[in-house]
């Protein structure tokens, strides 16, 4: 009886958990921003935003083709993703040209935060070095949008505040309070991380007012417009906590959405956006929570990260339900291997 001996394989550094979640992650990442890109980049009619609009578009599918290069390679199942189907460009615009603008800096923004932390997971060197290609891109596109954005008076400043006279070193254990009495003012980090939550917020009330607009499937505008009342009272919350301070609130963007009632994206494409906006919700509430050393902070963000996980519950449930949530790799199970 004779058997064919297994197919030699070259040294190889195989993948960790940490490389096949962060790649896996970033491939999905780029399906969708790919998706909404190809449609925001054929309404539009900005000379100055178009070069860049390209540029974005360019990076993710770049990006997607580099990571089923990592996989292949590996013979690991390349994510199905998304497709041409996701996207209607016979739609009219949802979206005036602003958005297309906001889109990309609030893409990169997010990106930088998700690709730093993701390169410092990874040790098999070839993908460091493609996540920190990312981080790059995103760092230089979030720069260029920033700038576009001052030169079209659509950004709005974080606060200004005085600088310190002097070095200081905390002298009480009120330091912290905040539940009940005097308050002490906020610190930078406070300022600053209020500030960012109030922006994204807005950029969530934008594109769920525009997705509610679209839906016709009742069950889903309703869960849409459940999630765009919570960044709303999000944005009320932190924006009273800054006049508080006799700091003044951050005012609304301008309005970025057209009168289309046409949807020019599949429903499973609309509750994935939304799936990723609840997912950076929860972990940049966190972020802020653990930067705050006020207590009346710290439970305003307890309360808001229990009110979004339960959002976030209701959607992922839509989604499985609908056989729209494609499934990470999941480790091998022991236990049914042993049973079976």
């Amino acid at each position: 009886m004779s058997f064919q001996k297994p197919q030699v394989k070259p040294a190889n550094i195989e993948l960790t958990c940490t490389e096949i979640g962060g790649l896996w992650g970033v491939y999905m990442q780029e399906c969708l921003a790919e998706c909404f890109l190809t449609y925001l980049l054929f309404h539009l009619q900005d000379e100055q935003i178009l070069p860049l609009a390209k540029k974005s578009l360019e990076l993710s599918q770049d990006r997607k083709e580099q990571i089923k290069k990592f996989f292949q390679a590996e013979n690991f199942p390349v994510p199905a993703g998304y497709s041409e189907g996701d996207v209607n460009l016979a739609a009219p615009p949802l979206f005036h040209d602003t958005f297309t603008l906001s889109f990309i800096y609030m893409m990169n923004r997010l990106s930088m935060i998700n690709f730093s932390f993701t390169a410092s997971n990874n040790v098999r060197l070839d993908v460091l070095d493609f996540f920190n290609e990312c981080l790059h891109n995103s760092t230089e596109m979030f720069g260029k949008a920033v700038r576009m954005m001052l030169e079209k008076g659509i950004y709005d400043r974080p606060p200004k505040m005085n600088y310190p006279q002097k070095i200081e070193y905390v002298q009480k254990e009120s330091f912290i309070d905040g539940m009940l009495g005097k308050k002490r003012p906020l610190d930078a980090i406070e300022l600053s991380e209020i500030f960012f939550n109030i922006e994204r917020n807005y950029f969530s009330v934008i594109i769920m007012l525009g997705f509610a607009q679209i839906l016709e499937d009742k069950r889903l505008k309703e869960l849409i417009l459940r999630g765009k009342k919570i960044s709303e009272k999000q944005i009320d919350l932190f924006n009273k906590l800054l006049m508080e301070e006799d700091l003044l609130g951050t005012v609304t963007v301008s309005m970025e959405v057209t009168d289309s009632k046409v949807s020019p994206f599949s429903d499973k494409l609309i509750m994935s956006m939304i799936n990723v906006l609840n997912s950076v919700d929860i972990v940049l509430i966190s972020h802020a929570m653990s930067l705050s050393m006020r207590a009346d902070l710290t439970a305003h963000y307890s309360k808001l990260i229990a009110e979004v996980m339960l959002y976030a519950k209701d959607t992922f449930d839509v989604m499985v339900e609908r056989e729209w949530l494609e499934q990470p790799p999941l480790t091998t199970n022991r236990k049914q291997l042993i049973e079976d």
